[in-house]
């Protein structure tokens, strides 16, 4: 099941103001370098969840349609939309009346076939199914609070132990932060 990005956010869940709060810098002369920490926060925090922190889009390609296509990253707004190669490899798109998306969980975000309705016939071959959807939460008030918080901390971490390697183990990973993700983390078996 491969999946990729197809847009990237263009906001971030933490401010540059906010981070600059956090760190106690007043001035301007960083703000580069910190922009590029809350960037680099986000990505591991959606990495360490399984979230989506900021509307995104993503592609997940499927070899064939199935009775439950569960969704990689949550929380899912919406299904831009499903596309298909049918049976004589011309590509069509599914319309939406013919698919339910299921958001009822925090956990699993999945299509499934709308009653009374069956899939196309498909080509075959591999990656014949692509659900484009978004994902992330609506903005960055709706993001909660632990999430941020565990940006600003490794914001902070990184922006004051700014070598891989410390002397003293100042660098280290500091695990009990981690303690943050625990009630959002997406475990996937």
């Amino acid at each position: 099941m491969p999946e990729k990005i197809i847009t990237a956010p263009t906001s971030e869940p933490v401010t540059l103001a906010e981070a600059k709060a956090q760190l106690r810098v007043t001035n301007s002369y960083e703000d580069a370098l910190i922009a590029s920490l809350i960037v680099a926060a986000r990505d591991l925090c959606e990495a360490e969840t399984g979230r989506a922190l900021m509307p995104q889009t993503w592609e997940l390609s499927l070899n064939c349609f199935s009775d439950e296509m569960c969704l990689q990253h949550v929380p899912v707004a919406s299904i831009t939309s499903i596309k298909y190669t049918d049976a004589d490899g011309a590509e069509q798109t599914l319309a939406s009346t013919e698919y339910v998306l299921d958001t009822s969980s925090n956990w699993k975000s999945r299509v499934v076939l709308a009653v009374g309705k069956s899939w196309p016939q498909i080509y075959s071959g591999i990656n014949n199914v692509r659900i484009r959807y978004v994902a992330g939460y609506p903005n960055a008030s709706a993001v909660p609070q632990s999430l941020k918080q565990w940006m600003l901390l490794q914001i902070s971490h990184w922006f004051r132990n700014r070598e891989s390697v410390s002397m003293n183990g100042a660098g280290a990973k500091l695990e009990f932060v981690d303690n943050l993700l625990n009630a959002y983390r997406i475990y996937n078996l």
